[in-house]
């Protein structure tokens, strides 16, 4: 593509500049053979992790005092939109995405002495966390889980279950929501109360992590967690018990904001390579992107993911300034995730049967992309929350 449609995010700083020109030289270093690699073996990318643990991209949201930048959402999404642009997929974006988002509740909530504990490892990348919310059985419906931490002497007991649990497979640490109280009945309470938040140690004498084969995104696992009377200290309780829910609504806007970034730029990759490709490939003595057949819907891929990092953007940016951004941060959640999805398919359709193939790695791309449409939070929950919470309908659920 020419120089005026690059792929790099708006209203930088110089400092933000330089970490994405930062972070892009680390991804150049890892190339479409090493994720093809890490795809086919099924293997975490143990070396791209280490590489930017080791340089210290892993805190840039954690507080100074902890050994981290003490930057905001807009440094992390520039990070996640470089490291998602460069050719890595969701492969490379989910194995450190944890880390800019996930610890935000023990930062805001937790004891200093939990933060000394906690943070410089989750920086140095010594300890690796998976994020243990979802179950089986209540899916987007966050107040009917089911796992269960029972109060004993010195700490809690917990069982139950989680489902589509990333990284568990390579992770020691947990951020754990049970429930410490049951959910209250209708017209009693609210349901939402009575969770508690902890992170602590992923015991596997206590915990079965059971990979789940899936459509993409092999490099990074997925899993099932069967969590049978594992032990959990006091002192790894974030905060108060029972509020755990309302801990974890610190950390969703941040997450639709990056989750966006991430999809737009596996998007904007995959366009690149759609439009190099079409200005390549000849059929009937002409490059097939002379046709408007081709070109006119690569343009209104690039139109859509640009449309959509600008909201990213400004979800981010009024994240850092402290005013509200649910609907934008929501909206820029269903808009890059579906620019990001389109443009993918796009890319394989121009390339046709090379699209299809492994060798030119849309077909990758297109593969690992879909998940952003699913999770965190899908598009009807989102239009369910602007059609309450913005347009001023009743609720719809």
């Amino acid at each position: 593509m020419t120089e005026s449609s690059t792929t790099a995010m708006f209203n930088l700083t110089e400092d933000q500049l330089a970490i994405r020109d930062g972070v892009a030289a680390v991804c150049k270093t890892f190339d479409d053979n090493y994720w093809s690699a890490c795809e086919d073996e099924h293997r975490f990318p143990t070396e791209f992790y280490r590489v930017m643990a080791d340089d210290g991209w892993l805190g840039v949201t954690m507080p100074e005092e902890y050994g981290g930048a003490g930057l905001g959402i807009k440094e992390a999404a520039v990070i996640m939109h470089a490291v998602a642009s460069s050719g890595g997929g969701m492969a490379a974006t989910s194995s450190i995405h944890m880390n800019m988002f996930g610890p935000h509740p023990m930062v805001v909530h937790g004891t200093a002495e939990q933060k000394a504990r906690w943070i410089p490892r989750l920086i140095e990348g010594k300890d690796q966390v998976c994020f243990g919310v979802t179950e089986p059985d209540a899916g987007l419906d966050t107040t009917s889980i089911r796992t269960f931490a029972r109060k004993v002497d010195g700490g809690y007991l917990v069982t139950g279950r989680k489902m589509w649990i990333s990284t568990a497979q390579v992770a020691n640490k947990i951020l754990l929501l049970a429930r410490t109280a049951p959910k209250a009945e209708k017209g009693e309470g609210k349901p939402t109360a009575g969770m508690s938040l902890f992170y602590t140690d992923l015991d596997r004498s206590k915990v079965e992590v059971r990979v789940i084969p899936k459509h993409g995104r092999a490099a990074v696992d997925s899993n099932a967690l069967f969590i049978d009377e594992l032990f959990i200290p006091d002192e790894d309780l974030i905060g108060e018990e029972g509020r755990g829910f309302y801990y974890l609504l610190d950390g969703l806007n941040p997450e639709r904001v990056l989750i966006s970034v991430e999809a737009i730029g596996i998007g904007q990759d995959a366009l690149r390579r759609a439009v190099a490709y079409a200005g390549e490939r000849v059929v009937f003595d002409r490059p097939i992107g002379t046709n408007q057949g081709i070109q006119h819907p690569l343009a209104e891929s690039w139109i859509a993911l640009e449309s959509a990092l600008l909201m990213a953007e400004r979800a981010a940016d009024l994240y850092d300034a402290g005013q509200a951004c649910g609907a934008e941060a929501n909206s820029a959640k269903l808009l890059g995730s579906r620019a990001g999805y389109e443009a993918c398919q796009q890319a394989v359709l121009t390339m046709g049967g090379m699209g299809y193939s492994k060798e030119y790695q849309v077909e990758r791309l297109l593969r690992e992309v879909l998940v952003t449409r699913i999770g965190p939070i899908t598009d009807q929950m989102i239009l369910n929350f602007i059609g309450e919470k913005v347009l001023g309908l009743p609720k719809s659920y």
